[in-house]
This record gives C-alpha cells, structure tokens and sequence, in this order.
C-alpha cells in the first residue's frame, strides 16, 4: 500500500513534527521498546494503526507508538518525501508496461498489439526511437508484412498525446535451426574421445544445444570445454570394447529444433593430430638430397604402447605432383631424389599402427638442396679475350721518319737508309 503525500506531511501549523516507528506497542517484546531511529536520515516513518485519527497531543503521535526523536527542521524531510513519492509512481508506472522479447521467422507477418490498449485507441509506435507511418497501423495494431533481418529492434508503443508508454518489446528476427553438423573423434587414444558441432547456417538468434552420449546401455557424461564452446570431451570407461557409441545432438531457438546422431566404434574414430615440429634441410655435398625431421604430436598420450607410423609427401615449388613415402617407424626421413637446386615444399601426417584414419597434414616446410658455390677464377677463355683484345688494339704510327738525314751520321748512313726502306717496301708488297 502506497500513501498520500497529504497523509505523510505533517500540517502547516505544527512547527516540529516526530517521527514516529510504525506498528503496535508491544509487537515488537515490551511495550515501548525502541526501534531503529531512521530520523537522522531524514526520513518519517509511517504508522500502520487501525485507528489513525486518534491523536496525542502532548507528543503529537497516537497512543501506543514510540516516538524516536522530534525533526528540528521539516523542510529536508517533506522534500524527501516529495522524492520518494516521485520514484515510487515511475516505479508504479513502469511495472505496469509489457516488456519482453519477441521471436518471428525471416518472411512471416508480424502484428504487434499495444498492451491492453483498445485497438482504436490513439497510440504511435516507434522502432528504435524513430517514429513508424501511420500506414503500418491496423487501429492501435502494429502491422509488419514480410519482415527480414534488418527489422530487428526495439519497439514501443505510446499513448495518444500524452505519450505515455504502454507497450514495448524487443523483435528479434531469425529462422529455426537446420541439422546440425556433427563430428566425433579421438585424437588422444586410448584415453577417451571428443565431440564437436556447428550449424551449417546461421539462425540469427540464440541456440541452445543438448548432447547424449550412450555406450549400449549406458548413458556417459560428456563434459563441455570453456572453450571452444561448441565441444565436450568422452572418457573411455572400457578399452578394445566391441559395444557401439551412439551421440545425439539437438539444438533448439525460439522458432524451432533439429537433431542428428552419430553411431560408431571405439577404432573407427581415432585419428591422430598432425606431427609437430617439422624440419627440412639439404644435405652437404649432396645436391639431391634434403633431411626431414618431426616429433609425434603432444596430445598422443603414450607412443611407446600406441606407435604411430607417418606418411611424407614432397614436390618441387614448380611442379604440382606429389611424391610420397610411408615410413613405418622412426620420425625422420632422407629424401634422396630432389632436383638440385629446386625450392621443395614437404609435410608430415601420423597414423596409430593399426587402427584408425590419417591425421591432416602437418604444417608445410620449404628447403632447397645443396648447391656448390661458385669458384671466383678467371678461366682460360677470359684469358684467351684478354689477350685477343691486347693484340688488337691501335698503335699510332712514329712521328719520326725512317730516313731522316738529321739523325744519320757519317758516309755510309745514305746508303744504309735507302736499303732499309727498299727491303720495307718489298716486304709491303709481299703481303698485299
């Protein structure tokens, strides 16, 4: 029950009002026994008497009721009650409004009413805050043909001209869900397995998903992993059992359901994690050849019981068929028919020795073979080019003459010069 601000207010003549504990003397142990003083926060506390017109004068109060202390200034206290007065009736006015969530499906038409307001009463509706056209009305209805996604939003209905909100509602639009995509595997045998599920379509809405696990008769716990979110982990309570597993996973939202099942043996779904830790090199001296090394992947709890064998495949940069080898034991491998000097990429997948499928491939690596390095000396044809080159160049001619008569001295130099130049002369005609 909620009262008056008249009847919370004392009247304008009395200068200092008390503040009064509601309830009957004695209710509480012994009569007068004192209750919390809520004066010092400046609040009245109200009575619930059955009579409340009786009167005391002297205090002020009605018989019965302890009085915790006089209030030296009523101004604070009325404003107070003037606050809480206010917030009570939005808190009333609000309780009252119809707030949820509303679920329609991609396509369908959407009428919307607005709470219990007549449906030819005057409202106006708005979507996000934007005011909607009086076309999409059917009186105070709200009329959606066809909605899709974008449509999605927060929808409000206000009376009349007081704008008072009467109705308001998130639409959220979506589709149900189709069959879900499920995968079980175990990458950590023989420890147990894991299951993992997508949708193959977005619905646009939330989804909920139930799994079961039953292992013939009996139902197992599938724990859900933080994350991914989206899987749950199996623990094998039975080795080398013969009984099948059956999972089941349905998915639910507010527009509808779907399941699938997987029914399997325990072999049938090991598949280990690709190796780790991949490493090609070339070889010294060897132009053909390039060293592989890897390591069993982590989460393959125990190889000395469980060995894996590996399967390695490799191709030039340049060429788009594979070369493959599978190794029975060991993890590392020589491979000995590389082009030389070619870029080649590699990569490594695992498999339990007798049970089970290939892992994926690992991570791909690059290397290049052995190649000599070039030797910096000069070769017989550079020597040979040189020399042609030498040989061939331009010599200017003497500036002096073969015969000068300045430069020869004594009888005889007359004589020696013409014979010299008559033997150059038949010489030239020689070689002509």
């Amino acid at each position: 029950m909620w009262w008056s601000l008249k009847e919370l207010i004392a009247p304008e003549p009395v200068q200092k009002q008390p503040v009064v504990a509601w309830g009957r003397a004695g209710s509480g142990g012994e009569e007068g026994a004192k209750l919390t003083d809520l004066s010092s926060e400046g609040w009245p506390v109200a009575s619930t008497q059955k009579d409340p017109t009786d009167f005391d004068e002297k205090l002020g109060t009605s018989p019965g009721v302890w009085t915790g202390g006089e209030m030296a200034n009523p101004v604070p206290s009325a404003c107070c009650v003037v606050l809480a007065a206010v917030v009570v009736v939005y808190a009333q006015r609000h309780s009252q409004q119809d707030s949820h969530i509303q679920y329609e499906r991609v396509g369908a038409d959407v009428t919307m009413k607005c709470g219990s307001m007549d449906w030819d009463a005057a409202v106006t509706w708005t979507a996000n805050g934007t005011d909607i056209d009086d076309s999409h009305l059917n009186g105070s209805y709200l009329i959606l043909k066809n909605v899709d996604l974008t449509q999605s939003g927060q929808y409000s209905c206000y009376e009349g001209s007081s704008w008072h909100l009467k109705y308001q509602t998130y639409l959220r639009v979506g589709t149900p869900p189709k069959e879900p995509v499920l995968m079980c595997r175990s990458n950590n045998y023989p420890k147990g397995f894991y299951c993992s599920w997508h949708l193959p379509s977005p619905t646009y809405i939330p989804n909920s998903f139930n799994i079961s696990v039953i292992h013939g008769t009996r139902e197992m716990v599938c724990e859900k992993d933080i994350f991914p979110k989206n899987r749950c982990h199996i623990r094998y309570l039975q080795l080398f059992s013969t009984v099948k597993y059956k999972v089941t996973l349905t998915v639910t939202n507010a527009l509808g359901k779907n399941s699938t099942s997987l029914t399997f043996d325990e072999f049938a779904i090991v598949k280990p994690d690709p190796p780790e830790s991949v490493v090609a090199k070339p070889v010294p001296n060897n132009p053909r050849r390039l060293e592989v090394a890897w390591q069993n992947p982590s989460s393959w709890p125990d190889p000395e019981s469980f060995p894996l064998k590996f399967f390695l495949r490799y191709r030039p940069l340049i060429l788009d068929q594979w070369q493959h080898v599978e190794l029975s034991d060991g993890t590392s491998h020589t491979i000995t028919d590389a082009y030389a000097g070619k870029e080649y990429i590699i990569q490594v997948a695992a498999k339990d020795n007798d049970i089970g499928t290939w892992s994926d491939w690992s991570v791909a690596v690059h290397a290049t073979p052995w190649t000599e390095e070039p030797k910096h000396l000069t070769t017989e044809a550079q020597i040979t080019e040189t020399t042609s080159t030498s040989t061939s160049s331009f010599v200017p001619p003497p500036t002096t003459k073969i015969c000068d008569k300045g430069a020869v001295v004594g009888s005889g130099a007359v004589a020696v010069c013409w014979t010299a130049g008559l033997v150059l002369a038949a010489y030239g005609v020689l070689f002509i």
